[in-house]
């Protein structure tokens, strides 16, 4: 049993030190330039176009809530007649 321990401890050991290291690029120098530079876009829309469509998706959803909301309490203000 100590001897099963020990040679999977061993080769635990040796996979994670021989593991390939994966470098990542940072980024963060062009992200920084790209949101800092004064182009006279409002900074939630700076991101491109990917933020321009989550914005104007959140934008329709916030609309149609809230003529949603006022359409339902305009019924229950009003209910039918019997």
């Amino acid at each position: 049993m100590y001897r099963q321990l020990l040679g999977l401890r061993l080769l635990s050991r040796r996979t994670i030190t021989s593991s390939a290291r994966r470098q990542a690029d940072n980024g963060v120098k062009e992200k920084q330039k790209l949101f800092q530079e004064d182009n006279g876009l409002p900074i939630h829309l700076k991101g491109g176009v990917k933020d321009a469509l989550i914005y104007r998706f959140t934008m329709a959803l916030t609309v149609f809530g809230s003529g949603y909301v006022v359409y339902e309490l305009f019924t229950a203000a009003m209910p039918k007649k019997a």
